[in-house]
């Protein structure tokens, strides 16, 4: 498996951006690439809830939680993604809290490519530099989320 990963610190509480993140089958409110979202499981989001994601270019995927770590993230696999030069994947969104309100929110994929040692070396360079920048966009997605979704604290306003 490669592994790849990418890492903003946001300045807020863990509980705030899990107030996104927990919200499942709504990645598509803030996560640039997913056009829409169909949900096929119902119920509470947790272990065992599957989404849709459909792409701005006309592909998707099925993500299916494997592990949900409440204001901590979760993990996913993912299935029906025939568009992609991968045999699996899977990704994982860690919220670890900082000193001062602050957290660090870390998003990583695992995936096997197709096509052996020359999927491989594809999957090193090509792919990786891909999912580098679609990592990197969600995260300033999401802190962008985080900061317009937050409301100011005016009790201690002085007018």
């Amino acid at each position: 498996m490669i592994h790849h990963e990418r890492s903003l610190d946001i300045d807020t509480r863990p509980e705030d951006i899990w107030a996104i993140l927990s919200r499942f089958m709504h990645i598509d409110d803030f996560a640039p690439q997913v056009t829409s979202v169909d949900a096929l499981t119902q119920g509470a989001d947790g272990v065992g809830s599957k989404r849709r994601c459909h792409f701005e270019n006309g592909t998707s995927l099925v993500e299916e939680v494997t592990d949900w770590q409440i204001n901590r993230g979760y993990r996913v696999r993912l299935s029906e993604m025939s568009a992609m030069p991968l045999t699996q994947a899977h990704a994982a969104i860690a919220v670890e809290p900082l000193a001062n309100n602050q957290s660090r929110v870390v998003w990583s994929m695992d995936y096997q490519m197709k096509f052996g040692p020359l999927g491989w070396l594809m999957g090193q360079t090509v792919l990786k530099a891909m999912m580098g920048r679609v990592l990197g966009d969600n995260l300033k997605a999401l802190e962008e989320k985080v900061r317009s979704d937050q409301i100011p604290d005016h009790r201690f306003a002085y007018y």
